[in-house]
């Protein structure tokens, strides 16, 4: 008995994969900060939504991010709501 090998995962096999995190400093450019304060906002616990800490980097979730510029989940403009997801 052999063991068969498994081709590597073929990139169209994952169909339109988007990424769940963003670098600090991406999320602070949109939402129109340079990355010193987008940095600085990080280090103090500050920024205005989600930042994980991955090894080394600040990395902010695209849903938090696409919250406070009021988009929802579907893609739509949400108007006149609460979008802090900073929890």
């Amino acid at each position: 008995m052999t063991k068969t090998r498994r081709p590597p995962h073929d990139p169209e096999d994952l169909g339109e994969v988007r990424a769940e995190v963003i670098d600090v400093v991406t999320a602070g450019r949109l939402l129109g900060m340079g990355r010193t304060k987008a940095y600085r906002l990080a280090k103090a616990d500050q920024f205005p939504c989600r930042v994980l800490r991955i090894g080394g980097r600040y990395m902010v979730p695209v849903r938090g991010v696409r919250a406070l510029l009021g988009y929802a989940d579907d893609g739509h403009v949400r108007r006149g709501e609460d979008h802090d997801e900073k929890g």
